[in-house]
Parts: structure tokens; sequence; C-alpha cells
């Protein structure tokens, strides 16, 4: 068992993944800021990508719906810009930093389970024009993020 944590561990290392030790399973990616709502975000210069982590996802269950924003909206930090509809849940997404919204991931319209599938890539939600950069720094890392969802899954 040890051999095989110590192989995991190397090979996520090499794909930029953080896993931890106990009961903790989805993947969260080390070049990425988390919410505590469980939204990602990647920062590249002034604009930002973002949807929802695969912790999130996965509690979801099968996402069956994507509420996206119009083009041009602004989003503030923390507050809700749209919805994921599962077949478990109704779930708000929350803007994790403050911007305009200059693009939507329009093939969720069609393949809403790309947030299952491809949380990351595929499943990403919107990309924001930032208006405030120095927001992200209130967001957690994915080691901070990995040990948040290990904490909050022991209290269920």
């Amino acid at each position: 068992m040890a051999a095989r944590f110590l192989w995991a561990s190397r090979v996520a290392s090499h794909l930029k993944i953080s896993i931890a030790q106990r009961g903790f399973a989805s993947v969260v990616l080390k070049d990425l800021k988390y919410a505590e709502s469980h939204e990602w975000v990647k920062i590249d210069g002034n604009k930002a990508t973002f949807g929802i982590t695969d912790h999130a996802q996965d509690h979801l269950g099968d996402v069956v719906y994507v509420e996206l924003p119009d083009l041009g909206r602004s989003v503030s930090q923390g507050e809700s810009f749209g919805a994921v509809e599962s077949v478990k849940a109704t779930s708000d997404i929350n803007s994790p930093v403050s911007g305009k919204v200059v693009e939507v991931n329009e093939v969720l319209s069609e393949s809403p389970g790309l947030v299952n599938t491809s949380p990351y890539e595929d499943g990403w939600i919107i990309k924001v024009e930032l208006s405030d950069a120095e927001e992200a720094k209130k967001l957690m890392d994915s080691d901070k993020y990995s040990k948040f969802c290990e904490e909050e899954d022991a209290k269920h």
C-alpha cells in the first residue's frame, strides 16, 4: 500500500495535481485558486477562467443543465452568477473574483456533463476580464483547498 501511494504521489506531482492521504479523492490542480463555495479560477494576466471544482461536481452528481450568464455582465466576488442543475440538486455558481464576462462556454448548453467529466478543462463555465486582481489573494491554494474539503467532508 505504501508503495502504491508513493507511486501515486509521484504521478500526481508530475501531473501537477494534489492528492491527500486520507479519504479525500477529488482532483485538485496546483496552478488554480479555489473559493470556499467550490469554484476554481485560473488567472492569466487580466483574464480569469472559472468553473466548479471536481469536488463540487462529485457531490452534485450528473449535471443536466448549466445556467450561463450573458456576455458583458459584471460579476462580483462571492456573488451568484448562474446555477448548475444535477440529478440530485441545483446549486448556485458563485464568482471567485470580480470582473466582466467576456466569454461563456456555450458547449455546456448542449453538453452539461462536461462539468462532470472535465471540470477543469472542457467544463469551464465563464471567462472574465478582471476588475480587481488583488481579490485572488483571498482565495485558497490547492493545499489549503484540499484540507478544506477533507475537513468539510469529515463533518458530514
